[in-house]
């Protein structure tokens, strides 16, 4: 649907090339926003200015410079759907999305005869930032409208109140912006096969209890159930490596275990499940197992049972020579902080690492403290919003440019933070596409358990940025893997036909989009 009206967005300098140069036989009137919910106010805006002149052209904050609203998630709706939004109203003849911080360099470029403002900036003397826009058009001979303002509307606080549900359709602008097509997310999902790749990290196993309730104990002001039955699951780097050698990948993990009968659990399904595992031995640690007490679907109470002291040297340097001599195309650093990572151990850990290899990390703490910032240079880093803060000290900034901050800081090709239900952002470098970052929303349907989303999207965007070398690609894949992960209990392994599914059922959406 969006491509109809394609060719009504335009560059300045396109803009500029058409219209011609003043003074023209038709007038123009340029107006400029955000419209990230295109609601009344914007149409009764946009009309009023459409009567001063018979050319309208809109001009749309690019998504960089946006930071209004609570939780500083917005846009909402990015700058391409956003000029499609309004390419798709009959009375606007251009649509631009400015690049720049300020109208001001698109006014003196396109030299439209008016320039639309709300009734809210009309003040004596102008608001700072509109006085800059008077002058700009008052150097070759424009003027400033204002248009009434007997209707109001906030897109700020229409989201807050009704978040819309646009995932799809912020999906199909995001491929088609960026020359993706289902059939190549497809196409990547289906030739992972060829890699290789070496999982290094802290085993977890996570024991699902489930229980009745009982009732209150007589004697003491404590909960009293009845266990029914329990479900346990390798869990931590371990169901990273399942993961990639459930959608094809060649898989070997190193990690270090309990002399107990944990160890016994997490070799054998790991070796059911095709990865090749070298299970280090520390007989002065238990394997770590973390118990989840679940009565009548509520998560009662969870008991951990670890030790987390760095392993020892001679673990390390065992640990070392694994990583120097795996022919994998792919390393993994999977942190729990459980004793295999620290400070002190991942330098050692990352020089062992052979040139040329996709390097990525992600350090998952929940109760303990990791920094994702001690892995430095890696390709890619999956941390959440917390583990983001946690890393630079900073509990106040917006989502993006706290984004923006740590891909500077963590020295990385590419950036995924994890926003839970708010779905991932994405930064990279500058290069073909002007946009440093994107948005992609979370594809939970019904979410069940969060639990190992993190896992299951470090995998697959791993596996899918190494196929394909694209990070708009992974991160799509990867927020599927999320997404399967989360709409089930416990710990098990996204399969290439669950992703298929989605993807199916994503494309049939689209369909009329």
């Amino acid at each position: 649907m969006y491509a109809k009206f394609a060719h009504k967005i335009k560059t300045r300098e396109e803009v500029a090339t058409l219209l011609g140069p003043r003074p023209r036989r038709r007038k123009v009137i340029m107006c400029h926003g955000t419209f990230d919910i295109v609601h009344p106010g914007h149409l009764r805006h946009l009309m009023y200015a459409k009567e001063k002149a018979p050319i309208l052209v809109a001009s749309v904050t690019a998504d960089a410079h946006i930071s209004k609203g609570e939780g500083a998630y917005r846009p909402y709706v990015p700058q391409e759907l956003r000029a499609a939004n309004l390419a798709a109203l009959e009375f606007v003849d251009y649509v631009v999305i400015d690049l720049n911080e300020t109208p001001i360099e698109n006014i003196l470029a396109i030299q439209p005869d008016f320039f639309a403002k709300g009734f809210e900036y009309q003040a004596d003397p102008l608001p700072p930032k509109t006085r800059e826009e008077a002058d700009a058009l008052e150097s070759y001979g424009g003027e400033m409208v204002f248009t009434p303002g007997d209707v109001v509307y906030s897109s700020t606080a229409l989201i807050s109140q009704h978040e819309p549900k646009l995932t799809v359709d912020k999906l199909v602008t995001l491929l088609q912006s960026e020359g993706v097509t289902f059939d190549q997310l497809r196409a990547t999902l289906h030739d992972l096969e060829r890699l290789r790749v070496h999982v290094v990290g802290d085993t977890i196993v996570d024991r699902y209890s489930y229980c009745s309730l009982l009732g209150q104990s007589a004697k003491s002001p404590s909960f009293s159930v009845r266990l029914e039955h329990a479900d346990a699951f390798v869990g931590g780097a371990a169901i990273v490596a399942k993961h990639l050698k459930s959608v094809g990948a060649l898989v070997s993990f190193t990690t270090v275990l309990g002399e107990d009968d944990l160890r016994g659990f997490v070799t054998d399904d790991l070796a059911a499940a095709g990865v090749t595992i070298r299970g280090l031995v520390d007989p002065s640690r238990p394997t770590t197992l973390k118990e989840r007490f679940i009565a009548d679907n509520h998560r009662m109470l969870q008991v951990d049972r670890v030790d987390n002291r760095i392993v020892p040297e001679r673990l390390r340097r065992e640990i070392v020579n694994a990583i120097h001599t795996d022919p994998a195309d792919i390393v993994i650093f999977s942190d729990f902080r459980h004793g295999v990572f620290h400070r002190s151990t991942i330098e050692e850990y990352t020089t062992a690492i052979r040139p040329g290899v996709l390097r990525a990390a992600d350090s998952q703490v929940s109760n303990r403290w990791g920094n994702i910032l001690d892995f430095h240079g890696f390709d890619l880093i999956t941390p959440n919003e917390r583990e983001a803060r946690f890393a630079l000290g900073d509990q106040d900034s917006g989502v993006r440019p706290l984004a923006q901050t740590l891909f500077q800081r963590a020295g990385c090709r590419y950036l995924i933070l994890k926003l839970g239900e708010r779905g991932i952002l994405t930064y990279r470098s500058p290069g073909r596409m002007p946009r440093e970052f994107f948005i992609v929303d979370s594809f939970v349907g019904n979410l069940v358990d969060p639990i190992g989303a993190g896992d299951a999207l470090l995998a697959m965007a791993t596996l899918a940025l190494a196929q394909s070398g694209s990070i708009v690609i992974a991160s799509i894949l990867g927020s599927l893997a999320a997404a399967l992960a989360c709409e089930r209990p416990g710990n098990a392994s996204v399969v290439v036909a669950e992703v298929d599914d989605k993807l199916d059922a994503l494309k049939r959406a689209s369909a009329g989009s």
